[in-house]
């Protein structure tokens, strides 16, 4: 068997699920890509363990621990995914950059005051600016 033809397939879809993850805003699109790239890895486990003709077939024996971590790994992120979707509204991974809870009614109210602005021209921006970080 040729070893070329398994690590194309394997560089491609870890090529796909690179791609997936950058680009992906849904984070279950995010895991499913994270998958990908893990079923690429253990296409070459396994491609190199019949190609090296292994007699301990460590390479498989490897890939079945790939795929239980893989299991367990899409178990919690999945379930981390509900409940941010639960609480949130939204699996969008680039509107979930701050996940610290928001103050309550008794929590640091000075925290919630707008900061003073500042005399002169500047008044305008620095209250453009405390409006986009508010």
């Amino acid at each position: 068997m040729h070893l070329a033809y398994p690590a194309v397939l394997a560089v491609l879809l870890f090529c796909t699920g690179l791609y997936g993850v950058l680009a992906r805003r849904n984070a279950i699109l995010v895991l499913m890509s994270v998958e990908l790239m893990l079923n690429a890895v253990n296409l070459n486990l396994v491609a190199f363990d019949v190609w090296l003709r292994d007699a301990l077939h460590a390479g498989q024996a490897l890939t079945l621990f790939t795929i239980a971590i893989a299991a367990a790994e899409i178990g919690i992120g999945l379930s981390i995914v509900l409940m941010v979707y639960r609480n949130r509204g939204t699996s969008d991974v680039d509107r979930l950059r701050d996940t610290a809870e928001t103050p309550g009614p008794g929590d640091a109210p000075e925290a919630l005051e707008a900061p003073e602005a500042p005399e002169g021209a500047d008044a305008t921006a620095a209250a453009q600016k405390a409006e986009a970080t508010a």
